[in-house]
């Protein structure tokens, strides 16, 4: 049986994104998993784009096709990657999920499986409220949600500053950007992708 799987993200300097990747790579190792990248639509003017640096990073995922809020209901699973904004996410994002006013009315992703990534650029930066946080949106959709569980032993690393919670994968990018997903980080979210995906696969085919 086929399981539907959208990883949806927003990326500003590609942080995220090499998460997303890592995240639908996981996800592809479940049999029967059909993953689909997404990536939210930008709300940034070109001009600041460009004079951030961001515009050139973001050309190494322009490939990647932009979401539609309501297509969101073809996935058994959502995975949602998005930078934190303050211990929150970003703008980008909450434009997308302010656009599914529909599929709440119409209960179109009630019992679907939801999960959520992240970056932040500091140990502290808010990994863990922006990630709970966006899981207040996914419960008003009627989602279940699922996390990291504690069977991913790289969450218990110690020897390295690196991010990961039980709550969802995530990424320190240091305050200037520099710094790119560990090995770890990365692992983890290919354990998060599978592991949504695997539940997914279990519901669907019940």
């Amino acid at each position: 049986m086929t399981c539907r799987i959208q990883v949806v993200f927003y990326s500003m300097y590609g942080h995220v994104y090499k998460m997303a990747e890592a995240v639908a790579a996981g996800a592809r190792e479940v049999d029967g998993a059909e993953v689909t990248l997404l990536q939210v639509p930008e709300l940034v003017p070109d001009a600041v784009l460009e004079k951030s640096g961001a515009k050139a990073a973001r050309a190494a995922f322009a490939h990647v096709p932009v979401a539609e809020p309501d297509k969101l209901a073809d996935a058994d699973a959502i995975l949602f990657g998005t930078p934190t904004r303050f211990g929150n996410m970003c703008a980008q994002m909450r434009n997308f999920l302010d656009q599914t006013g529909g599929l709440w009315m119409s209960g179109g992703l009630v019992g679907k499986v939801g999960s959520v990534f992240t970056s932040t650029a500091t140990q502290h930066g808010g990994q863990e409220t922006t990630i709970t946080s966006f899981h207040t949106t996914l419960l008003h959709q009627g989602m279940v949600i699922v996390g990291v569980p504690y069977a991913e032993a790289r969450l218990l690393d110690m020897s390295q500053i690196t991010g990961g919670t039980p709550y969802g994968a995530s990424t320190l990018t240091a305050a200037d950007g520099s710094r790119q997903p560990s090995e770890n980080e990365l692992a983890i979210a290919k354990y998060q992708g599978r592991h949504v995906a695997g539940i997914a696969a279990r519901l669907a085919a019940r």
